[in-house]
């Protein structure tokens, strides 16, 4: 990136910091204090927002005239007091959207006000960070692994004879360990072992968390080809399943740690409402409005999935260049 490029990122995504600012101060009606490192998050938002809509805008073009929404995804038509909410929730709890797997910036068509919002859906590093900063009881350590068909795993569980639940794990052959036929996830605590977590789960287990549209290209299988808008057979992909298979368990594993409701702040009740206002409306919406059409590109995931394209994408995105440096216009 050049330093004229960098020079125009920065003072777009500086803009973008003190609207938010202002735009938050006016909804909760008092001044706004982020520390730097919070500022340095409200700008990373900035970039990857403007990447995000760039992409929804390109695959709203793609579509059939005459099932795309003909409201254009851009800066002018984002909501930008529920973004700036999000963003400084976001921000405080320390979700950095140019982290790998921290939080997903997504676009969605909020049709009672014809505006675009930016739900941000939480990674499993994202998932992870919101539990250990709202956490009770929060592990001193958490043991993530995948089991395989030539691995030798026994679990030992509580009872009268053993107080702590424990297992044996070895890998017999690192090199090739076969087909995976489950996982677990260990809840470690040094100075109470009894209270130590082992959590099996089968391979069976796994795949029933695999969102019902989870996107080929991250869990392999079959997948539609399109040739100008129109179906041109299929193809079989093969994916990331392994990768997907550890991020689900490792997502159950900080899922499954309690959240103290003395903890709860006004940032946590906003970023739980965005996730489920996510599930709940974007993608029955998108599955109903394109279901049989001749174009369907939705992606979203059901439960605890985001969307791939930011979520599990293998390979980092490059860095936004915001249109002429002048970005939405604040």
């Amino acid at each position: 990136m050049s330093t004229d490029i960098a020079n125009r990122e920065a003072t777009f995504a500086e803009r973008f910091t003190n609207k938010v600012m202002e735009l938050f101060a006016a909804s909760a009606g008092g001044e706004l204090a982020l520390t730097d490192f919070q500022k340095r998050l409200a700008q990373n938002y900035c970039i990857v927002a403007d990447r995000a809509l760039k992409a929804a805008e390109e695959k709203r073009l793609k579509k059939v005239e005459k099932y795309r929404d003909p409201l254009p995804v851009t800066w002018a038509n984002v909501d930008m007091d529920d973004l700036a909410l999000s963003v400084v929730s976001a921000a405080r709890v320390g979700w950095d959207p140019m982290q790998s797997n921290h939080v997903s910036l997504i676009p969605y068509k909020k049709n009672a006000v014809d505006k675009y919002s930016m739900t941000l859906m939480p990674g499993y590093r994202g998932i992870e960070l919101r539990a250990t900063k709202y956490g009770l009881n929060v592990p001193d350590a958490v043991i993530i692994e995948l089991v395989y068909s030539t691995d030798q795993f026994k679990s030992h569980k509580k009872d009268r004879h053993n107080n702590i639940e424990t297992y044996d794990f070895e890998i017999t052959n690192d090199f090739d360990r076969g087909k995976i036929v489950g996982g677990f996830y260990y809840h470690i605590y040094n100075d109470s072992p009894e209270k130590n977590k082992l959590v099996v789960m089968t391979l069976k287990e796994i795949e029933k968390r695999k969102p019902a549209y989870a996107s080929p290209e991250f869990w392999g299988g079959e997948k539609v080809k399109w040739d100008n808008g129109k179906k041109a057979g299929t193809e079989q992909v093969e994916g990331w399943f392994e990768k997907m298979c550890y991020k689900t368990i490792y997502r159950a594993a900080y899922n499954d740690i309690t959240i103290d409701s003395q903890k709860i702040d006004d940032d946590y009740m906003k970023l739980r409402q965005m996730e489920l206002s996510l599930t709940e409306m974007k993608v029955g919406q998108e599955i109903e409005e394109n279901a049989n059409k001749e174009y369907l590109d939705a992606e979203y995931q059901f439960a605890d999935e985001p969307l791939p394209e930011a979520e599990d994408s293998p390979e980092p995105a490059e860095p936004v260049q915001p249109t002429n440096g002048a970005g939405p216009g604040f």
